[in-house]
């Protein structure tokens, strides 16, 4: 525990300013950011004698070892800073909002020719016009169901589009009018976007116009006895009215506002939203926390508000939002809003009215929330003590195992050989944490050497991060440089949070970052040692793994392995393996670490194998893009008819010169076929696909 005193600026030298201040611990990670008005003011608050801060507080000055700042010019851009670096960095100590499942909204997607509706889910793409979000996706699709009468527009995905395209017949949705058919031509582009743009203007709240158009054109198609054309347009003005009444009308004047409501106790917050779009509920969406830092309801309305619209830009943004309590600096705020928005934002606390009778059902959402949050908690609470104690007592643990680790080898016969590493802390999963391994040093199916080498690798960068924060210091690296070396940084696997279930693009090898800056805050990948590790495997694996460890000189790491026949939990050295009730809570858990290791690896390893199964013998042309790969497949229509044209005929395919044409002639021999290949199942000889690919 640090001494305030060790690291406090000195007198006059902290900025009497506005600016966005970072507090560091004594590894450099980032654990607090915070802004302030006046940043002597704000730091002078932290300073003070011990017991006269907040417990909270008194946790994080105490866990810190140093603290630095940076002027800004506006309070508004402190603001932005301040959401930017919390997002960067997740500071522990910071309020930090988890919502428990994806909303989907509505969506169009204006950035197609074909603008397409559709539910979506996860992060907001560029170009897509959306609505919501919404309870249930049911919801979405049966209100999209009654307007598509009135705005046939296209709903069906890419595959079918194309599909129908080229036989020229369109789906049902087509021959039953719930489409206009833009695939085999029955209107124009031009024709099917205005279909489209009225269907977004009247899902976000300008539907009144609209119907009263509608009657007007029912009334005139009446007058003129077209009977059939007005009693189409009574049944629209009715689909419309019926999809209208599934949101009720909570606000008379039309308003557009997003209400939010906030329930606390000491420990943990909820936050409710309830998006009204046209004097409707359009929406609604919650969020907990766990309030780590001395922060009252004002703050917990800042906090919800940067992380409510600090990715949104335009109409996402209302032109008013209610709340329970003003932040410190409402006009800050307000300004930010703006600027976000593009256009005035109202930020006030409702006094009277329709939008004070809301604000409660809001509120009454918030507490509920916040008590069914309570009761879970404390059920998985209870329920993850009870499995970590049974570990530890099953293993001989001095403590329960907070952070565990599980590794697994997977393969197809030799071939593909990759692991995975997936971390439970507390006992539940994180995601953000999962890396995943090429086997480098040899080939062919051996998964105790494949264990070895994973879990040598493993704990090198952890050494070695070690040694870099200076938390280990014993002269030389015993462990010696990495043969693996510094692989490029990849995107991580897990890129909406869990981990993804159909094939992902196949990545370099994860364990070898890029060096790490000294200074940036940012978790370390490796930086972090697990209480146990488990591997997926009985005695060979576990002997592999813990003589990796031993080889490192590591001995305060628990290991064993869970055998997959008997569910066995083996231990190094013993002959016998530790056998778990059926119903042990301890023995679930490690089920569920040593099934998630799998499925992650066996899903990396899926993936490699069919990328390996999409190449092209063109790949190995120096200087060949994806575009001229595609013009040369185009214009001879395989690789097959490819291999046999003449480097003139090659030559001929506009942005292929000669030099190009040889090297595609040489590595297309090279990579021609010695005898066609026969499906041994069918008897079949396979050829080759436009892609170059066999199937």
């Amino acid at each position: 525990m640090a001494d305030p005193s060790s690291y406090r600026p000195k007198p006059g030298q902290i900025p009497d300013s506005p600016g966005v201040y970072k507090f560091r611990d004594e590894h450099r990670r980032v654990i607090y950011v915070g802004k302030a008005k006046s940043l002597r003011q704000r730091l002078a608050n932290y300073f003070q004698d011990l017991s006269g801060l907040h417990p909270r507080t008194r946790t994080m000055v105490t866990t810190a070892a140093s603290v630095e700042w940076t002027v800004v010019s506006t309070e508004v851009e402190a603001l932005q800073l301040e959401y930017s670096w919390i997002k960067e960095f997740d500071p522990r100590f910071n309020v930090k909002y988890r919502d428990d499942k994806s909303y989907p909204y509505l969506a169009v997607t204006l950035n197609e020719e074909f603008p397409r509706v559709q539910v979506m889910r996860g992060a907001k793409k560029k170009g897509v016009r959306y609505f919501g979000p919404y309870g249930h996706a049911w919801a979405i699709r049966e209100t999209v169901d009654l307007m598509l009468r009135v705005f046939p527009v296209r709903t069906c995905s890419a595959g079918v589009f194309k599909n129908a395209a080229r036989t020229g017949r369109p789906c049902l949705l087509g021959y039953i009018g719930k489409c206009s058919a833009p695939c085999v031509g029955r209107v124009t582009p031009e024709e099917h976007r205005e279909l489209a743009d009225d269907f977004c203007d009247f899902m976000a709240g300008r539907t009144g116009t609209y119907i009263r158009r509608l009657e007007k054109d029912m009334m005139a198609a009446a007058e003129e006895m077209e009977y059939e054309r007005a009693a189409r347009l009574r049944d629209d003005v009715e689909a419309l009215k019926r999809a209208m009444e599934k949101s009720a009308v909570v606000l008379a004047d039309a308003t557009d506002a997003d209400l939010i409501a906030v329930a606390e106790d000491e420990l943990e917050a909820a936050v409710q939203i309830f998006h009204v779009r046209g004097g409707r509920v359009r929406g609604q969406r919650g969020w907990v926390t766990d309030k780590v830092e001395n922060v009252d309801t004002s703050g917990l309305v800042e906090h919800a508000l940067q992380q409510l619209y600090g990715e949104e830009t335009g109409d996402s943004v209302p032109k008013e939002v209610l709340v329970p309590a003003l932040p410190e600096d409402p006009e800050a705020v307000a300004q930010w809003l703006a600027g976000r928005r593009g256009s005035q934002v109202s930020l006030r606390i409702p006094q009277r009215g329709d939008k004070k009778d809301l604000m409660a059902t809001v509120q009454r959402n918030a507490l509920q929330a916040l008590g069914l949050h309570k009761t879970k908690r404390a059920s998985d609470l209870t329920t993850r003590s009870r499995a970590l104690e049974e570990i530890a007592e099953a293993l001989g643990l001095d403590t329960a195992p907070l952070r565990i680790e599980c590794f697994d080898i997977s393969h197809l016969q030799g071939d593909d050989v990759v692991a995975s590493m997936v971390v439970f802390e507390d006992g539940l999963a994180r995601k953000g944490e999962y890396r995943r391994f090429q086997i480098k040093d040899f080939e062919g199916q051996d998964d105790v050497r494949s264990m070895h080498e994973v879990i040598s690798r493993r704990f090198r960068r952890y050494l070695q991060e070690k040694e870099r924060t200076g938390e280990w210091e014993e002269g030389p690296d015993p462990t010696g440089p990495d043969p693996t070396g510094p692989a490029p940084p990849t995107e991580s696997p897990t890129a909406d949070g869990p981990a993804p279930t159909g094939p992902v693009p196949a990545a370099p090898d994860q364990d070898a970052p890029a060096e790490p800056r000294e200074d940036d805050g940012r978790p370390k990948r490796f930086a972090y040692p697990p209480q146990l590790l488990v591997v997926d495997g009985g005695q060979p694996q576990v002997a592999a793994a813990k003589r990796a460890l031993d080889e490192l000189g590591i001995d305060d790491i628990a290991v064993c392995g869970l055998a997959k026949r008997l569910e066995e939990v083996w231990l190094p050295d013993d002959d016998d393996p530790v056998v778990l009730p059926r119903s042990s809570e301890g023995l679930y858990l490690l089920q569920r670490v040593r099934d998630e290791a799998h499925r992650f690896a066996i899903t990396y390893q899926r993936a490699k194998r069919a990328k390996r199964i999409r190449s092209s013998p063109l790949d190995a042309v120096t200087g060949l893009g994806e575009t001229r790969k595609q013009a040369l497949i185009k214009h001879f229509g395989s690789v097959k008819k490819l291999r046999q044209a003449t480097i003139d005929e090659i030559c001929e395919v506009p942005g292929i010169g000669r030099r190009t044409a040889e090297s595609v002639a040489v590595a297309l021999a090279a990579a021609a076929p010695a005898t066609p290949a026969v499906n041994t199942a069918t008897g079949e000889i396979i050829e080759e696909d436009d892609g170059g690919s066999t199937t």
